[in-house]
């Protein structure tokens, strides 16, 4: 059974950074392109980046540039490096595989940017 499980989140001020880290369990995901997804209350889950199993990235435009997403398959986790950061982007942040599978979802981690 799958398992995922972020960290990584907090308080920060508009401009700082923050490093998110997803540890999935199981070995199989090496192979599969990953994402990280933010959700704020009303609004729909959305994907701001994701990679491929070879390490090809893309990024939601409104994070092109300050966010940076890796892997270690070795250690079956996937990062977020998140630089810049604006009170926009305050939200619940989760990893899944890309596209996501419903029965994945973990908790997630709570990112807020506020002075």
């Amino acid at each position: 059974q799958v398992q995922l499980v972020e960290s990584g989140g907090g308080l920060v001020q508009p401009g700082g950074s923050l490093r998110l880290s997803c540890a999935a369990s199981g070995s199989i995901f090496r192979i599969y392109p990953m994402g990280w997804y933010r959700q704020t209350p009303g609004k729909q889950r959305e994907l701001v980046a994701s990679i491929t199993a070879g390490g090809g990235t893309d990024y939601a435009d409104s994070v092109r540039g300050r966010f940076t997403i890796s892997r270690d398959n070795a250690k079956n986790t996937v990062f977020l490096q998140m630089n810049s950061l604006k009170p926009e982007d305050t939200a619940v942040y989760y990893c899944n595989r890309r596209p996501f599978v419903s029965a994945y979802w973990g908790q997630g981690t709570q990112v807020t940017v506020s002075s």
